[in-house]
């Protein structure tokens, strides 16, 4: 153990160490009200005899052995805190069964209150942790009590609910992912590790991705039914269904100091960056990083591990010196370098960008011309090449394959004279038509770098039908559709173009359309799109940049 805690500190830059090696007590047993019994593993300093130390509680689904929960545990339990690493209900060896997200309320209240009448406690209380176990912290931070000093919710949000639907869609390769990850872990009896040697999982996978209808996809994955994916089809976003598993009413009331980290790339960040926005409105100032990051990227977890030490030193231990003076750090891509700031989003000036004729883009109002079509054909998706996701297709990634594809249109500037900084959010608003009534339409910005390789940013994705949200019908017949593209920062540099791409789809990452109508699950039918894009003074097409000064 001695020689792991060794190479994770040199491997990640873990800070220095002030209580190495740590004492670990494996099966600690949590009753919980309903006589369920929750299982975790007790780290805690080997320091002075009746040194009582503050407590960090993790509770995770993930399991508490190997690399992962050393990951987590490891850089509290070395720096003076004792760590509690709790299997969650169902999954560990905890008893009970894992429901997605619906137990988390009550067990974590539980667990705090077994905390606090044991021998070892302080008084000092912190949560930590990412992901699902970053939504464990939002389930109680409202709820907790005074003993609860500080939480450090990293990539993840308050609502385990909306984060899994964009633009009328939902992300099929996290979900589908995930959700039968976590049922082959019922079956393997929850080694992490198991599924990761799996070589064959990835191909089951993409093969499900394809399969129609979908609501059986996941057999084609675990050969049976995988609940949490089952759910998703069965139960809307705004299903009464999820509130159990929705806390983003109770932000507001949070008053424990909350230190939020992110990634550009990760498919939480919209959704956390809303989270930070309820408690500003309340009049909370949250911490926020956000890093070049996709989810659980290795390069993020020596940063985040010395943000959150810096956070629970300045609110756990009270010393306060280690918080840097601007709340808000931010990777600013291609500059490569943190930018500190007053508050999400830094002022900007709002710029559109205007598609023009033969795959331009510019500032100024395009003139009159044809508009640009491709066809769409579901049967042979336009595939995802990067971008907010949960596995294989997800972060920075060369675009020029895929934008060499017939239905994907291009736009590009003229090579910048100086430098661009955009941060913030994006937002498009594309002029179209379709021969379908249901469809879909994806925009992305990227930057071409001077070599010609285009780097997606940030994007967003619409699903069209009669009636959608936010369309409006010109007299002409096509449509004004606005996108959402996530926010991303990044410096545009001299010699580089900015590019728009414009297709209508980004597959596995989402579900392909079908162009049938057919409910999402039972699809069968496979329709071709023929799809218009416009670029003219009535149908002025364009994306709009945050551009911020003081480079």
């Amino acid at each position: 153990m001695k020689v792991t805690n060794q190479l994770l500190n040199l491997l990640l830059k873990f800070p220095k160490p002030t209580t190495p090696n740590p004492a670990i007590t494996r099966d600690v047993k949590i009753p919980m009200p309903d006589g369920v019994v929750l299982l975790a593993d007790f780290y805690t300093p080997r320091g002075e005899s009746g040194v009582k130390y503050p407590t960090v509680l993790i509770r995770t689904p993930y399991g508490r052995r190997g690399l992962v929960a050393a990951l987590f545990s490891l850089p509290f339990a070395e720096n003076g805190y004792n760590v509690l690493y709790q299997s969650t209900r169902g999954t560990g060896g905890s008893e009970g069964e894992f429901t997605y997200a619906r137990d988390e309320h009550d067990d974590g209240l539980a667990t705090i209150e077994w905390i606090k009448k044991q021998d070892w406690f302080n008084g000092q209380l912190a949560m930590a942790g990412a992901s699902y176990l970053g939504f464990v912290q939002w389930s109680v931070a409202a709820f907790a009590g005074a003993d609860l000093k500080a939480i450090a919710p990293a990539v993840t949000t308050s609502d385990f609910n909306t984060f899994r639907y964009q633009g009328g869609t939902f992300t099929l390769e996290s979900l589908l992912g995930w959700s039968t990850m976590m049922t082959q872990f019922a079956v393997t009896g929850q080694k992490f590790t198991d599924l990761l040697k799996q070589g064959q999982r990835q191909k089951k996978l993409d093969k499900a991705y394809n399969y129609l209808p979908l609501k059986e996809a996941d057999r084609q994955v675990v050969g049976k039914p995988s609940q949490t994916f089952q759910d998703l089809l069965a139960h809307g976003s705004e299903d009464e269904y999820w509130q159990p598993v929705d806390f983003s009413q109770t932000v507001k009331d949070v008053e424990v100091p909350v230190n939020m980290t992110g990634g550009w790339y990760d498919l939480f960040l919209y959704w956390q960056l809303q989270d930070y926005r309820r408690l500003r409105e309340a009049g909370k100032q949250p911490y926020l990083l956000i890093g070049p990051w996709f989810h659980g990227q290795p390069g993020s977890f020596g940063p985040v591990a010395r943000e959150n030490l810096d956070w629970f030193e300045a609110h756990v231990k009270g010393n306060t010196a280690v918080l840097r003076k601007d709340p808000v750090r931010l990777f600013v891509m291609g500059a490569n370098k943190w930018r500190d700031f007053a508050d999400w989003p830094p002022p900007a000036t709002l710029e559109k960008w205007f598609l023009q004729p033969d795959g331009g883009l510019a500032r100024e109002t395009p003139p009159p011309s044809e508009p640009d079509t491709y066809r769409y054909n579901p049967a042979d998706p336009t595939p995802a090449v990067g971008g907010n996701s949960l596995g294989k297709y997800m972060g920075r990634k060369d675009n020029r394959e895929l934008e060499a594809r017939a239905d994907v249109l291009v736009y590009s500037s003229a090579t910048l004279k100086k430098d661009l900084e955009v941060i913030g959010p994006v937002k498009a608003e594309l002029y179209v038509r379709s021969s379908l009534e249901y469809t879909d339409f994806f925009a992305r910005l990227c930057v071409v770098e001077k070599s010609g390789k285009s780097v997606n940013l940030c994007d967003g994705i619409i699903r069209l039908e009669p009636g959608s949200e936010g369309v409006t019908r010109q007299e002409d017949g096509s449509l004004c559709v606005p996108l959402e593209l996530w926010p991303t920062a990044n410096r545009f540099k001299r010699g580089q173009r900015v590019r728009l791409q414009v297709s209508s789809g980004a597959h596995p990452r989402f579900p392909r359309n079908p162009g049938s109508g057919e409910p999402i699950g039972e699809e069968t039918t496979l329709k071709l799109a023929d799809q218009s894009l416009y670029h003219d003074p009535a149908h002025p097409s364009s994306v709009t940049l945050p551009v911020v000064s003081g480079q």
